[in-house]
């Protein structure tokens, strides 16, 4: 059964968005993400136009998130005043953010610099995420410990320091509100939540504890996820609503599912996994920017002279 798409002006088959939804949903639930950086690059390899992907995966980003945050808030597991900080720089960062997919859109530059973008962080976050993984499953398996991480004294050196009392930290605003900021504008300009950005650099920069990273992640991904998909429907008119109410459902069956999954692995080869996914995917958004497209030339019809 197929289904018209108003905003992205294609017939699609109904099954198979929510086989996607579904199919993202349970990566989400596996590896503790929200799934938009998965989810964008599969809508642009089914035709949806990348501007369109992008706005209408803010609202399945949305959907995973508030559900996230809600488990993470019974569990108390949210450090609040972090997640305000980080909101404010994700805040100014989705606005901007808006402002310049806007204007690249208007020069006609927008679809290739999404898949640009997206090839170049799927590639750099896969391979680290991968040389990490395998270092940690060769220490397990040879009964050793995993590389540690390396401190960022620099940090502690910063101005208008504040106690996060849930995160234990007496660090400067500054940092957070920069990676709010940083992953507040990925956030608009790939249509993610950014907690694949925010998670790393809120352990590895920030040195927050791992029990409230991904709580706090989730409770200020809602907010920006949120803003970013009104001003995109307002700013851009890119968000489908059938489109993203057809994925957030799929979405949701598969989480649960993807949970349970990520139950019987190991921490270790669930990283691997993720890592191999990512660089996948990068190499083919890679290999449909350099490959000769099937149609070399499109007929549009002018507009009449006045």
């Amino acid at each position: 059964m197929q289904i018209y798409l108003p905003i992205a002006e294609l017939p699609v088959s109904i099954l198979t968005i929510l086989a996607m939804g579904v199919a993202v949903g349970f990566l989400s639930g596996m590896f503790g993400i929200g799934g938009g950086f998965l989810m964008t690059p599969l809508l642009i390899f089914l035709g949806i136009p990348p501007a369109v992907a992008v706005g209408t995966q803010t609202t399945q980003v949305v959907a995973s998130s508030v559900t996230g945050a809600l488990a993470h808030f019974a569990r108390k597991s949210i450090d609040f005043k972090m997640g305000g900080v980080l909101l404010l720089g994700g805040i100014a960062g989705s606005v901007s953010g808006i402002y310049i997919f806007k204007l690249l859109a208007s020069v006609g530059q927008i679809d290739l610099a999404i898949s640009v973008i997206y090839v170049l962080f799927l590639s750099v976050i896969g391979a680290m995420m991968m040389v990490e993984s395998v270092q940690a499953i060769r220490a397990a398996r040879g009964g050793g410990s995993a590389p540690k991480r390396k401190h960022h004294s620099w940090i502690h050196g910063l101005p208008f320091k504040v106690r996060f009392r849930r995160s234990k930290l007496y660090i400067s605003v500054i940092p957070p509100i920069l990676v709010g900021y940083f992953v507040g504008t990925l956030s608009a300009i790939m249509g993610v939540g950014g907690g694949f950005i925010m998670i790393p650099a809120m352990i590895y920069l920030l040195r927050m504890p791992t029990n409230v990273v991904i709580g706090t992640s989730f409770f200020q991904i809602v907010f920006v996820a949120a803003l970013t998909g009104v001003m995109h429907s307002l700013e851009n008119q890119a968000v489908d609503i059938v489109l993203g109410f057809l994925l957030v459902i799929g979405s949701v069956i598969g989480a649960q599912y993807g949970v349970r999954a990520a139950e019987k692995m190991p921490a270790e080869q669930l990283r691997a996994l993720l890592a191999a996914i990512l660089l996948l995917i990068g190499m083919r958004l890679g290999y449909d920017l350099v490959s000769t497209p099937p149609d070399l030339y499109s007929v549009i019809e002018a507009e009449p002279h006045s």
